[in-house]
């Protein structure tokens, strides 16, 4: 490629602008990934009933399974299959308002809209034909859901390594959108809070109050959604290079990389014990402590604000010391919080203290996987083209998402299902099991990721920044 048309850096304001675009798939995709089994499976406190009717049925099947589970782990499943999928066809995309933004564009509203429709049972809960249909419309609106967030979020995330033209650029631009990811993870939050306020306010149900403030949530994300597609002009500031390969031989050769398999077998276990801590937050603050429905909201706030404190020293450290360590120290802090979770409520100290006690040692593995994960994979997608001519950081990113997805889905799948061996205050065993398979898979995840070879990546890497100075001093171009 001629110097002279090498793509421009994305300026700061641009760069906050795609930053925002992150906000909003986040703040669309909270309710769906978060809220969901607290909706349709809501916990128990001592003395009083659910917070919600049954919509759907809430006893075990098969056994050991629950609806929400089995559909919920359905919905991640075919997430996952559509992902590389997607992301293959926007590697190959010759849209003239660029292969990505054309994918933002024609999702971003859908996403907002389907995210709200899960929330919308269209049958009464009370009679087993009610709960039968209401399963039937949650997986009808879930697969519609996860097509269009996946026809935003694998094309959104594969403009990580097109934007971010060295690793310093790419790890910024993985801050920023870590940044954003967390501001709308703790906004989705404030959902528990803002619920009994917007219930008294407008005399609605406990059920429509929680419906009505996803709404507006799912309205703020569509708008924040778009802005990407307004501001963000790829033929100006992405390096694109096309990309020939069907869909299975782009597959195939990114799982052949060695780096990238070590890396996604060990991202796969933190998806389950992410979530372990999204859907069960309620159930440990709520039932293990006793504490009010609306503490939650609070708490996660406050998290995600106490990770950003980190995030200067996480960017410092993975310069300086590099992004493996730092990693490996995220999956042991986090393994130490679900031992902490485990222990909630029998600890000598105030509710309110563990509480707070399990917020604070959560802030640094949030603030370091919420950072490098999405750095390493655009480091390793732009080794690999450098290494074999192939630059696809569609299929890279979309494959790093379907086993995300497949980690969502078995969170999703074995989370409800430990909850039928007890939920409530007199019988928490579900919810403390939870807290230990979470530790359990924080290890595994840690012990997978030590094989990682990151100074091989790292040395790829320079080769190109070497060439890229060799040609500037061709062209006549800088110092």
């Amino acid at each position: 490629m001629n110097p002279a048309s090498k793509p421009e850096k994305l300026p700061g304001w641009k760069l906050t602008m795609f930053a925002l675009g992150q906000l909003g798939w986040s703040l669309a995709s909270w309710s769906v990934s978060n809220a969901l089994t607290y909706f349709f499976l809501p916990p128990e406190t001592a003395g009083s009933s659910p917070l919600f009717p049954a919509f759907i049925f809430q006893g075990a099947i098969f056994g050991a399974l629950t609806v929400i589970g089995l559909i919920n782990a359905g919905g991640r499943v075919w997430d996952a299959i559509t992902d590389p999928w997607v992301a293959n066809l926007s590697d190959r995309s010759k849209s003239r308002i660029g292969r990505r933004r054309l994918f933002l564009l024609i999702s971003a509203v859908p996403t907002a809209l389907f995210g709200f429709l899960v929330f919308m049972p269209i049958a009464s809960g009370g009679t087993a034909s009610g709960q039968a249909i209401n399963a039937a419309w949650l997986a009808v609106t879930m697969t519609a859901y996860y097509w269009f967030i996946t026809m935003y979020c694998t094309p959104f995330n594969a403009l990580i390594s097109e934007l971010g033209h060295t690793p310093n650029e790419r790890l910024g631009i993985s801050t920023a959108i870590s940044i954003t990811w967390a501001l709308g993870f703790a906004i989705g939050n404030q959902a528990y809070a803002l619920r009994p306020v917007v219930q008294d306010v407008f005399n609605l149900t406990s059920a429509g109050a929680f419906q009505a403030t996803l709404g507006g949530f799912e309205l703020v994300a569509a708008i924040l959604m778009l802005l990407p597609v307004i501001f963000i002009d790829e033929r100006r500031y992405a390096e694109v290079h096309a990309s020939d390969e069907g869909v299975f031989a782009a597959v195939k050769s990114t799982f052949k990389n060695r780096d990238f398999r070590t890396f996604v077998f060990s991202d796969l276990p933190y998806w389950v014990a992410l979530n372990f801590i999204q859907m069960g937050i309620t159930y440990y603050i709520i039932t293990l402590l006793g504490l009010d429905e609306s503490l939650p909201s609070l708490l996660m706030l406050v998290m995600f604000v106490l990770s950003f404190v980190f995030y200067v020293p996480v960017n410092l450290a993975a310069k300086k010391l590099g992004k493996k360590p730092v990693l490996v120290l995220a999956f042991a802090a986090f393994a130490l919080d679900f031992l902490i979770v485990f222990f909630l409520g029998r600890m000598p100290i105030p509710a309110i203290a563990q509480a707070w006690l399990i917020v604070i040692v959560a802030s640094l593995p949030l603030a370091i996987f919420g950072i490098l994960p999405n750095a390493i994979v655009a480091d390793i997608a732009e080794s690999h083209g450098i290494e074999t001519g192939q630059y696809k950081a569609g299929i890279f990113f979309g494959a790093r998402t379907f086993m995300m997805k497949m980690g969502i889905a078995l969170a999703n799948l074995i989370f409800p299902s430990l909850l039928l061996l007890g939920k409530s205050a007199s019988n928490p065993a579900g919810i403390r099991i939870s807290a230990i398979c979470a530790l359990c898979f924080c290890l595994i995840g840690m012990i997978l990721f030590l094989r990682y070879d990151e100074k091989r990546i790292l040395k790829v890497l320079a080769t190109k920044e070497e060439l890229s100075a060799e040609e500037r001093k061709e062209a006549g171009i800088g110092a």
